[in-house]
């Protein structure tokens, strides 16, 4: 049963187009990539009054890192700057294995269902591509 919403999840996150265009008004832009697998990704945010007022992305990767990085925009806009760098921590530490408690990780959301990626050490870098992406836009245009 978990399997089958992990699997779903996966796929109507890859395949979304909502999150995958270019954002007119961006603020800020970082491209991520992963040398081990070839995901990258264009992360773009619009920033205003620390707040995350819109996200985007484009690039080309596995169905998990896609899927990843669309998970992240739906969780991350609207919320400010430091609520969201506490998210992606919060997530890097669930995919890392160093959190596991579920109500703890209610917060992510969807987002959550990528925790056992933890026990696929060959994916962890394509569920954190676009939430490294994130803390690097974030840390270097604060």
């Amino acid at each position: 049963m978990l399997e089958n919403i992990y699997t779903e999840l996966i796929a109507e996150h890859s395949q979304s187009r909502e999150n995958r265009r270019q954002l007119e008004h961006a603020t800020i832009s970082e491209r991520g990539h992963n040398p081990s697998c070839g995901d990258e990704i264009t992360l773009e945010l619009e920033i205003s009054d620390g707040v995350i007022r819109d996200a985007a992305f484009s690039g080309d990767g596995c169905a998990i890192s896609q899927a990843s990085t669309d998970m992240m925009i739906d969780l991350l806009r609207g919320k400010t700057i430091d609520e969201a760098k506490r998210l992606a921590e919060l997530f890097i530490d669930m995919i890392h294995g160093d959190i596991t408690d579920d109500d703890e990780l209610a917060e992510l959301d969807e987002a959550a269902a990528l925790k056992n990626i933890s026990t696929m050490p060959a994916r962890v870098k394509c569920a954190t591509l676009a939430w490294h992406t994130f803390n690097q836009c974030v840390t270097r245009n604060p």
